[in-house]
């Protein structure tokens, strides 16, 4: 458990971070928690490419219980509109983090025998799809306003132009499209820090 806790510290600390920032928005469609939460499939990936889908798995866990706490002190604290958590990003958020790390983590250690960069690219672009569709589908879509019928997500469902210039789809829709990209974006900038820690990791626990 000793080796695992450098992991499991840095998981809670992205999750705790990208709890408090996802309160920030940046720009129209984007939170300055969309920035920090791809960072946790980074941790995930470290930690299995070095220890383990087992320790990596057990670093997840931690992170969820992390989110959980998080989603109950929010749910406590009134924003303009209400608790800062409500039940259904609550439920959206803790099975979006659960279904998509678990995902990364089995998509990773399949294909861990292949090219350094396949497991990484493949098992994030995997997750964070899955991920972004957990949550923003249960969190914001019409579907699932029974979910918690007593707050109004109204505003989510409106057709705007698609992130601006596309065509009328729901603001949520919009707002699942940028988080991705950000994802994907960082998916793809994380390869270079995933090769350079793992190597040495690798060497320092060889």
């Amino acid at each position: 458990m000793t080796r695992l806790l450098p992991g499991i510290i840095a998981m809670a600390a992205i999750v705790l971070a990208s709890n408090i920032l996802v309160q920030f928005p940046y720009g129209e469609f984007l939170t300055w928690g969309a920035f920090t939460y791809p960072f946790a499939f980074l941790c995930g990936d470290i930690i299995n490419r070095v220890q383990g889908a087992r320790a990596a798995r057990i670093v997840v866990l931690f992170g969820f219980i992390t989110g959980l706490i998080c989603s109950l002190i929010g749910s406590q604290i009134s924003g303009e509109f209400g608790p800062l958590v409500t039940l259904r990003v609550a439920l959206g958020s803790a099975l979006a983090y659960l279904v998509g790390q678990m995902s990364d983590v089995s998509v990773f250690s399949a294909l861990r025998g292949r090219a350094w960069w396949q497991a990484p690219l493949a098992s994030t672009l995997v997750s964070s799809s899955i991920d972004t569709v957990l949550f923003f589908s249960i969190a914001f879509s019409a579907p699932f306003a029974f979910l918690e019928p007593s707050v109004d997500t109204s505003w989510a469902s409106e057709p705007v132009a698609l992130l601006g210039f596309g065509p009328l789809a729901p603001f949520w829709v919009s707002l699942a499209i940028g988080d991705w990209c950000v994802k994907i974006s960082l998916a793809l900038l994380a390869l270079v820090p995933f090769r350079i820690i793992t190597r040495r990791l690798i060497t320092k626990y060889a």
